[in-house]
């Protein structure tokens, strides 16, 4: 596997096109941090990272609305890619869907959402946009 953000962001958009409730997800230290700041802006119910003999994972519980079922996730998409790499820096950085979505860097202070980093006047590489 060349990308492994690609493949967790890809696992991610099947489980919800499926209708799954819980997906499991081979666990690094960047996916792990992507998971918590898709827990801390609402975009997932909640995450558990387990301690693996072969390897670590990461369950998410989807997040769904109780009525009509839709997913909290609209659209999550790889930006940077391994063949063509984008950074930004805190004055160009993008404003996903007017400020409603978020879009999710790999800065010099650690993984952090477009607003974060704004607040710290860092850029570094968009990893994703996530609505």
């Amino acid at each position: 596997m060349t990308d492994p953000i690609a493949d967790y962001l890809t696992r991610i958009r099947n489980a919800y096109m499926a209708g799954k409730k819980i997906v499991e997800i081979p666990s690094s230290k960047m996916k792990a941090a992507i998971t918590k700041i898709l827990f801390e802006k609402g975009y997932i119910l909640s995450y558990k990272i387990e301690e693996g003999t072969p390897f670590n994972t990461i369950k998410i519980a989807l997040k769904y609305h109780p009525q009509t079922k839709a997913a909290a996730i609209k659209k999550i998409g790889r930006i940077s890619k391994p063949g063509l790499r984008k950074y930004t820096d805190v004055d160009n950085m993008p404003r996903v869907l007017n400020g409603l979505g978020i879009a999710i860097l790999s800065t010099s202070r650690g993984i952090l959402s477009d607003k974060e980093a704004r607040e710290l006047h860092v850029g570094g590489e968009l990893l994703c946009y996530v609505y």
